[in-house]
């Protein structure tokens, strides 16, 4: 057996709204959208990655997804832009990481990691 994908689940109760603050923060493509479910993606191939953890790292919070940027400071911009608020950094991590954490407007705990 190979796994092919791991995919986040966002909770939320508008899927669609949820959606378009990440099409606007990252610039993703909604492929689908079912009304209790919206896909969001990008033509970028991944790794695939799943964490078990007991918290976020530095005695912080375990967020619900971590998503990896090439530009952390346009990124914490748009998020910024979008009205989320960043409740950790940016900060570099001891471990090697620059990241910060915001809070989605479903609630959800993020991390964004320069990658």
């Amino acid at each position: 057996m190979v796994v092919t994908r791991i995919v986040a689940n966002l909770s939320t109760r508008d899927p669609i709204a949820l959606a378009m603050f990440y099409q606007q923060v990252f610039e993703l493509d909604v492929p689908l959208d079912m009304g209790w479910i919206t896909f969001l993606s990008n033509a970028t191939s991944q790794k695939i990655e799943l964490h078990t953890a007991s918290e976020g790292g530095g005695g912080t919070e375990l967020p619900v997804i971590s998503i990896g940027v090439t530009d952390l400071a346009a990124t914490e911009r748009a998020v910024r832009e979008a009205g989320a608020d960043i409740v950790y950094g940016p900060v570099s991590e001891s471990w090697g990481l620059r990241r910060f954490f915001f809070r989605d407007p479903a609630g959800n705990l993020v991390n964004v990691v320069d990658s």
